[in-house]
């Protein structure tokens, strides 16, 4: 089963999700303690950032490699410390981006490992208040796209005074994170992939804009598919996206009859995240068409209506029953 960070929160702020899906978070037999966001009526105020003192990486010091962090020494620092161990050139990051990154997590005092994503997969989080441990969001806000960022968190910008019981952190523990970002995503993010030539006259055309906007799409006036479509439009170079997986995605959905477009995250300053195996109990053609499709794409997704919404759109949707739906989804991540 696919492991949960607990450096998310339940609910990361800017997602939307389909009508009728969750949050986006798959069934988990086991939870790991990484720096998830506590739920809290009010955040503190922001930390002064200092440069030290922070443990040496003794090994896995390349970009990528696995830490080994020296135990702390002495007294942490009541601010939030943070270095840039390698300085990378890519995007800067800012607050509310979504991120993906590998990371290991030790406590200052006793040198204990209580989370690394090194073995497992890289996380995929938004830097936004509530999502996230306030430390990781005021040390990461920005940095660039390939650095290693070290930092020091102190209780009240990371687990605050109940600690994580779960994790064995206690309330007076400052935490130590060794950070690899990987890459980051926002509201103007699409897919980047190999354009597909679209030659099919009875399908969709869908435009291969790269900028984040509202890819339009010319829908025929033929009759509709009665199978599933799944096509490549843009094809991306990442992994394959897996049933087990969430991804992370723009999208848009439009009715076959009229071309009425009933969602979209295009243009609309958020992203969405769902979960594959949850999308199989929504809009089973949805997940389908993305499964087995790889990240950095952009896909055409024809689902007939025994495989969407049937005779039970939801409610409000403005959906017809019986509707053949119509999807773009440029894959972002998968986690």
């Amino acid at each position: 089963m696919r492991r949960r960070s607990l450096l998310l929160a339940a609910v990361p702020a800017g997602l939307v999700t389909l009508a009728g899906c969750g949050d986006g978070d798959s069934k988990s037999s086991k939870t790991s303690a990484s720096p998830s966001a506590s739920a809290s009526p009010s955040s503190p105020p922001p930390p002064k950032i200092v440069d030290g003192p922070l443990p040496a990486i003794t090994a896995g010091t390349k970009f990528g490699q696995k830490p080994t962090v020296a135990k702390g020494t002495g007294d942490p620092s009541k601010d939030l410390a943070v270095r840039t161990a390698i300085a990378g050139n890519g995007r800067t990051v800012a607050e509310n981006d979504f991120i993906r990154a590998n990371y290991l997590g030790q406590i200052w005092s006793s040198g204990k490992v209580f989370d690394n994503s090194y073995d497992r997969n890289p996380l995929v989080l938004q830097l936004a208040q509530g999502s996230i441990i306030d430390g990781w969001r005021y040390a990461l806000t920005g940095k660039k796209i390939g650095s290693r960022v070290e930092i020091a968190v102190p209780p009240t910008w990371g687990y605050g005074p109940s600690g994580n019981e779960q994790a064995g952190i206690k309330g007076t523990d400052t935490l130590v994170f060794v950070i690899d970002l990987l890459d980051s995503y926002n509201a103007k993010s699409s897919a980047k992939g190999k354009e597909i030539p679209q030659t099919d006259a009875a399908l969709p055309k869908v435009a291969t804009n790269t900028d984040g906007n509202l890819p339009k799409v010319t829908l025929p006036k033929s009759a509709p598919p009665k199978k599933l479509v799944s096509n490549y439009v843009l094809e991306g170079d990442g992994d394959e996206v897996t049933k087990k997986q969430a991804i992370l995605c723009q999208f848009q959905g439009l009715e076959w009859q009229g071309g009425k477009t009933f969602q979209k995250t295009y243009g609309s300053g958020r992203l969405s995240q769902f979960s594959v195996e949850q999308m199989e109990q929504v809009v089973k053609g949805l997940a389908q068409g993305v499964t087995g499709k790889k990240v950095g794409s952009r896909v055409l997704i024809v689902v007939p209506p025994d495989l969407g919404y049937g005779d039970n759109p939801p409610s409000g949707s403005g959906i017809k029953k019986g509707a053949t739906l119509v999807f773009t989804v440029d894959i972002l991540a998968a986690m």
